[in-house]
């Protein structure tokens, strides 16, 4: 059973509430139509599930997450949301506890590049789903992405998240193995799409900083590198400081490349 690298601090939860159907599925919102059923996979604090749930209904979204603290807070989500088409549960992507042939569509983002076998899990997701439905899952490729200007603290943030995020058994360049991964799952019909986020502009630069800045300091995966010997306070410290010095860069540009597969289910 992986480790998930950025663990449930609110520097990382809280940061991920910016995502919504268009800015992280938008490869897959042809499938999402009203009425359809949906399975979310890997939910987080739910953004992304409340967004897919109101374009599904009438039709319900049934949302999974390992972690109970996750699922607690994507269920207070999605009732401030005033959306009650979701059920959510705690299960781990390896062994649904759900029955074959389920849903017209099930979603994962940003989810097999930390779990222990990604072929298992999308294997697992298109066992409940119906045939004719779709498996739709994407992830970050970590290194191929991007910045400007070249700081020596953002390679030696992005050493280190590797470092920390494949000895918890993930995989952090999971977007490019996506395809392969579906192919090895048995899926015969695969469409692959390339896609970024782009956090360049002034605001999105100032907020992608400051976030990093904090985070490798404060989070799950900075606490694991210091116990296990990976770096030292100092070197999160000098870390943390070159994500302030990027956020601050007139000219600075970060780019993180996606990938995507969209397999359709037999039938």
């Amino acid at each position: 059973m992986a480790r998930y690298t950025h663990g449930q601090h609110p520097i990382v939860t809280t940061s991920y509430l910016w995502r919504d159907a268009e800015n992280s599925a938008a490869y897959a919102l042809s499938e999402v139509r009203p009425g359809r059923s949906l399975l979310d996979v890997g939910c987080g604090p739910g953004s992304i599930t409340v967004d897919l749930a109101r374009r599904v209904a009438p039709g319900r979204v049934t949302a999974v997450d390992a972690s109970a603290e996750a699922v607690e807070r994507a269920s207070a989500h999605a009732e401030e949301a005033g959306v009650d088409n979701v059920d959510f549960v705690v299960g781990d992507v390896h062994a649904l506890d759900l029955p074959d042939d389920t849903f017209d569509v099930v979603h994962a983002h940003q989810v097999l590049q930390h779990v222990g076998d990604p072929v298992r899990a999308l294997a697992e997701m298109g066992r409940v789903a119906r045939p004719g439905g779709v498996v739709a899952a994407c992830d970050s490729d970590y290194s191929a992405m991007h910045w400007y200007p070249n700081l020596p603290e953002l390679d030696a943030w992005m050493a280190l998240y590797q470092r920390v995020a494949r000895a918890n058994g993930g995989e952090p360049d999971a977007g490019r193995h996506l395809l392969a991964w579906a192919h090895a799952a048995g899926f015969t019909e695969v469409r692959h799409v390339a896609e970024v986020w782009d956090h360049s502009d002034p605001e999105r630069r100032a907020w992608w900083g400051g976030m990093w800045s904090r985070r490798i300091l404060e989070s799950t995966m900075g606490r694991d590198a210091v116990t296990r010997g990976m770096a030292s306070q100092d070197d999160l410290e000098w870390i943390s400081a070159g994500w302030r010095r990027w956020s601050e860069h007139p000219d600075g540009v970060f780019v993180i490349p996606r990938g995507a597969v969209l397999c359709r289910v037999p039938g």
